[in-house]
Parts: C-alpha cells; structure tokens; sequence
C-alpha cells in the first residue's frame, strides 16, 4: 500500500454541537452539490446510508468497513475515495470509533442533471474530432480507491469552496466539480480498457496501445515506437492518450512499472537493482526517485516495511 494523499483536515463539531454519536452530519448545500461532513464518536456496526444522488465520498479521519456493491467488505482510511450510485445503500461499521479519535468522511452528493450536461459535454467535444469514439459514462469498475495529486487537491478546493461565505462560491464549485467528474471518467474508462486488455479483448486502438506497453514493460518502450503502433504522431498521441485517460502515456508506462516493481519488492527475491532493471529502468537512481515520487518512500524502505508486516500509508 502506498503513502496516500490525505485531505486536509477539517474542524470537529463542537461536543455541545453533536446531535448523534454517529454519523453526526453537517451540510453544506450548493446549486449543483451537496457537501456533506460526517463524524462518528462510537464504535458500532452495520449502519444504513443512503443518498438520492451519485455521491463522491472520502476519508478524513479514522477508519470504517464498507458493505457495497455486494462486493465482499472493505477497509475505508483517510487517502481513500469511494463512489457510489444514486440510491444504493453502504452499510457501514466503525470499528475504531472514540470520542477522542472519531472518524470523519465528506460526502460530495452531485446533482444528476449536472452529471449528464457534463457526460454530453465529453461526448460532443471528445466524439466530435475523432475518428474513434465511446460513449463517455460513469462506472463502477473501480469504485474504491486511493487518491492521486489531482483528486485530493480538487476534493480539498470542494470542501474549501462549499464551506466558504464567498458569494461566488457556486461559479468556483462548478469549474472544481467538473473537473474531478471528468477525471473520474477518464479514471474508470482507463479501468475498464486495462480489464479488456487482460481478457485479450483488444476491439481497438487503446486496447492495442496499452497491449503493447503491458507487454513491453520489462524491457526498453519507445514512445515513438508507440505513436507509429498508434498511426498518429507524438503531439496528436499524447493529446489522445491524455484526454482519454487523464494522464500521459509516459506516466501511465512509469506507474505500471512501479505496481510491478511492489509486486517484486514483496516477494523478497531480488535486489532494488536488479528489481528496476528487470522492470524497465536503465537508471537506478531514476528508478529510486520515481518510485519514492510515486510511493512516498524508497525502495528499499517499502521492501522492509513488506518484510517486517508493517502497514504503509
């Protein structure tokens, strides 16, 4: 597990404030969205919670275990993201709550007339120009995440801007939501090319570019090799690749490389030398940096937490 980006910390309510011990909430309403702010202050299990709207929610402190999805439970800590559709209900424990150390989760709940003006949006501008197109939606492929640089700092402007008394707080909300939606977007299209790729559905040209890469990553990619895999140029196919998944194709090689590499850190076979050779890096010193950019820690500090049972992040 990697050291996460963690949102700001927000305020406790105020004990004379609590109106419940759990999940006391705190609202902010906007046009588009609604923030919501939860605490808990003791342990308890099995708590239903619902919302009318496609809610983005993320861990502020604390610790909860997720029932979605009818997907087996899961362990919800700060750094962490989870969507959830309209009207599907999370059952929730709190198995750590305390009124000294209780948990809180904000809950961006987003109107469903702004999802789809932001869907058409990414369908007629991305559709529009290309001679391949898909149809721009949300997904729960991967609805249970760690947060990256990019969502963290826009969840972080949401709850500063939704909290704030600025009389412009709805135009700053709107440009901070849009974005984090459609990064989403780009985030679970990326998921779900990934998933076609390992059942060797390769339909089209991203199946095609990222079969390449997955297949090449332990050796030498060029990326110019790439873009003529692509038939497009490097300017065109670094604007296609990012506006379809959010992200470059040279960062997206560095970040698959760098799963692999904590695959082989764990196994505890190999060096920290031969790991980054094996795994595509002609430059130990590069691999190190890139890897601690990534992880938050070295190498060959992840590889003795993993040795010694300790939890990272």
């Amino acid at each position: 597990m990697s050291v996460k980006y963690q949102l700001n910390k927000i305020d406790l309510t105020n004990p004379r404030h609590l109106k419940t011990l759990v999940e006391n909430r705190r609202i902010f309403n906007l046009d588009n969205c609604e923030l919501n702010v939860f605490e808990s202050y003791e342990q308890t299990y099995r708590v239903p919670l619902t919302f009318n709207d496609f809610v983005i929610t993320s861990m502020v402190r604390g610790k909860k275990v997720m029932h979605l999805l009818n997907k087996p439970a899961f362990d919800y800590l700060p750094g962490e993201t989870v969507i959830v559709p309209a009207n599907e209900t999370m059952v929730i424990d709190f198995p750590e709550a305390k009124m000294d150390s209780p948990s809180q989760c904000i809950a961006l709940a987003v109107d469903a007339k702004y999802i789809n003006a932001t869907l058409s949006y990414l369908n007629e501008y991305y559709n529009s120009h290309q001679t391949e197109s898909h149809d721009w939606k949300l997904q729960f492929n991967k609805y249970h995440f760690e947060n990256d640089t990019e969502v963290t700092d826009l969840i972080n402007k949401l709850m500063r801007v939704c909290s704030s008394n600025d009389k412009a707080k709805n135009i700053f909300a709107d440009l901070n939501l849009k974005e984090l939606l459609i990064r989403l977007v780009q985030s679970q299209h990326l998921e779900q090319i990934k998933t076609d790729v390992s059942l060797q559905s390769n339909k089209g040209r991203l199946e095609f570019v990222l079969h390449y890469i997955h297949e090449h990553l332990t050796s030498k990619i060029l990326i110019n090799d790439v873009c003529r895999k692509a038939y497009l140029s490097r300017n065109a196919f670094f604007k296609w690749f990012k506006e379809q998944f959010g992200i470059t194709p040279v960062d997206y090689i560095n970040n698959e490389r760098i799963k692999l590499a904590k695959q082989l850190l764990a196994e505890d076979k190999y060096n920290i030398s031969q790991i980054g050779s094996y795994c595509g890096f002609s430059d130990l010193n590069y691999f190190v940096r890139l890897f601690k950019k990534v992880e938050g820690i070295t190498p060959g500090a992840y590889k003795s937490c993993m040795g010694s049972g300790k939890i990272i992040g």
